[in-house]
């Protein structure tokens, strides 16, 4: 039996469009699909052919504080490139920082906080 293949994860955002459009610029991603959603939202679908974010913004957000100690709170999102440094000086070019870098095995890594309290992991196993 084949291991599954994770296809999309959904995230709740503030500016569905607004991350799309950085997400696109960065991993050269593309919009698969944008609409009306659950509860009177909106959403964004961008990714790539196989695997995409689902990008979400309800009519009304809950203001309940949430972080890494509470249940099922997404940590980060880990996005595979090929070519770190340069992915690394787009992300620096739209104007975010850059934090916790590593080079250890398996790869070399870094982190952003792409919007909204999401944190991105940008990871390479290229040599």
């Amino acid at each position: 039996m084949r291991a599954a293949i994770l296809e999309h994860l959904n995230l709740t955002v503030g500016d569905p469009d607004k991350i799309a459009h950085i997400l696109c610029q960065l991993f050269n991603w593309h919009i698969r699909w944008s609409g009306p959603a659950k509860d009177d939202g909106y959403t964004v679908h961008v990714g790539s052919e196989t695997a995409y974010l689902a990008l979400y913004k309800p009519k009304r957000f809950n203001t309940e504080v949430s972080d890494h100690l509470n249940i099922a709170h997404v940590n980060h999102v880990g996005i595979l490139v090929n070519e770190l440094s340069e992915v690394e000086k787009k992300v620096i070019a739209m104007g975010f920082n850059t934090f916790n870098h590593g080079d250890y095995a398996p790869g070399k890594r870094f982190y952003f906080m792409l919007s909204n309290g999401i944190e991105a992991e940008v990871v390479s196993y290229a040599n």
